[in-house]
């Protein structure tokens, strides 16, 4: 992929749309949390202003104006607060901004930073008691949105030598060892509720979630990041190898590419087999993308050279599938083309150099997924804007798509950081 895409006139007028927080028609300022909520509010758009800040194509004052309106109401700390609301929520998109300006913020980063790093320690006091007693944990326990391995993602970005991050690898580590209940075995992740966190009767005996957001896979890729930089626990090889070969026994490699279940139920883990397979969208959130991404890190992390073939070439198979292309409804950093494209690009520059290529080459046609050619862009930015569409938010909403097509369009990595969030870098 050589020069810039046209979906780049897209992330500019999504912006533009969102110039200043006071002016913008339809946003839901009166929603709780609506500034506090990196999924959906302030400090996911604030991200997006500041990477197009830092790559020179904003100015920085909007960047700044909406990191200011995310101080207009209290910050949640405590067991309420988690990567994506509350305190780390905005101390993420603090530490964005401190990136491409070394100094700036530094006095409340400081101060969150401290409240994150007792926070943590807390909750992991709390996940280790669960664990000394027997108990399944809840996926907000451990999961990259609400819980310790998100938030994990946060503590090693900014202090990789804390006691804090250590905490939370050393309770991962413990998290993938199995568990005895009732007298059956059961990976040390598996949870009693449904993928929403509550009781669902088509869960029955509850499940192991495998996706990235929700799942193990997020867990893996934090301890993959980790020991890229170098930081490491007891355990910690041990806990890759455990995950991978879970990935591994509930893997269905088809004529179109391996694929990984969004999670498997308890008539599966007892029968040892999925059921009939169906053909699901490669998200970020749950799917192939988000897993084959995962699947790298920890490749490249422990050396494994067949793993990391295997993770690359699933990641291009998937994203070229036209049956998973078919099975995406929308163009979301979550689990639409924009997130697709993004996670192709990251995975491209760790990639081989023949699946670099072959990835590289799909991120056009992403691109063309997002931004069709003749589109008006101003247009376009209105479908996916505020207040038709998914909202302004990061996840699923406009900001999101546009922060998920920059680098990918512009044929360079994000400079701010922004997407440590998603545990893909």
């Amino acid at each position: 992929m050589t020069g810039e895409h046209r979906v780049l006139q897209l992330v500019v007028a999504i912006a533009d749309q969102m110039e200043h927080p006071d002016t913008v028609p339809g946003l839901p300022t009166g929603q709780a949390g609506w500034r506090q909520s990196l999924a959906h509010g302030v400090p996911g758009i604030a991200l997006l202003h500041i990477e197009l800040a830092a790559a020179g194509l904003r100015p920085w004052q909007r960047a700044h104006d909406w990191l200011i309106d995310t101080t207009r109401t209290p910050v949640t700390t405590g067991a309420d607060s988690h990567l994506f609301y509350g305190a780390p929520a905005l101390a993420h998109a603090l530490a964005c901004a401190a990136e491409c300006n070394p100094g700036s913020y530094g006095l409340a980063l400081d101060t969150l930073d401290a409240t994150i790093a007792s926070d943590t320690h807390r909750r992991v006091e709390v996940a280790h008691a669960r664990i000394d007693q027997g108990r399944l944990p809840a996926l907000a326990e451990f999961d990259v949105i609400r819980g310790l391995t998100g938030v994990g993602s946060y503590l090693l970005r900014r202090d990789p030598g804390s006691e804090a991050i250590r905490a939370v690898l050393e309770y991962l580590v413990r998290l993938t060892e199995p568990v005895k209940v009732d007298d059956q075995t059961l990976p040390g992740w598996w949870t009693t509720s449904g993928p929403s966190g509550r009781d669902n009767e088509r869960f029955t005996g509850g499940h192991a979630n495998s996706g990235v957001a929700h799942g193990i896979g997020g867990p893996l890729s934090l301890l993959a990041l980790a020991a890229l930089r170098g930081v490491t626990v007891d355990g910690h090889a041990d806990a890759i190898a455990t995950i991978c070969a879970w990935l591994d026994r509930w893997r269905t490699d088809t004529d179109q590419c391996p694929a990984w279940p969004y999670w498997v139920t308890c008539p599966q883990l007892h029968a040892g087999r999925l059921d009939s397979a169906r053909i699901l969208r490669p998200s970020w959130c749950y799917g192939a993308a988000g897993l084959a991404r995962a699947q790298q890190l920890a490749a490249l992390a422990t050396g494994d050279t067949g793993r990391r073939d295997m993770a690359e070439d699933a990641l291009v198979r998937a994203l070229a599938d036209p049956g998973q292309r078919a099975a995406t409804t929308d163009n979301s950093l979550c689990h639409g083309y924009a997130g697709f494209a993004h996670i192709a690009a990251r995975a491209a520059a760790d990639a081989a150099p023949a699946a670099a290529s072959r990835l590289f080459a799909l991120i056009p046609e992403l691109l063309d997924a997002v931004q069709p050619p003749g589109a008006d862009p101003r247009h376009a930015a209105d479908a996916v804007g505020v207040p038709a569409g998914s909202g302004p938010g990061l996840l699923e909403g406009s900001a999101g798509i546009a922060l998920a097509v920059l680098a990918p369009s512009t044929n360079a990595l994000p400079q701010s950081g922004w997407d440590t969030c998603l545990l893909i870098a």
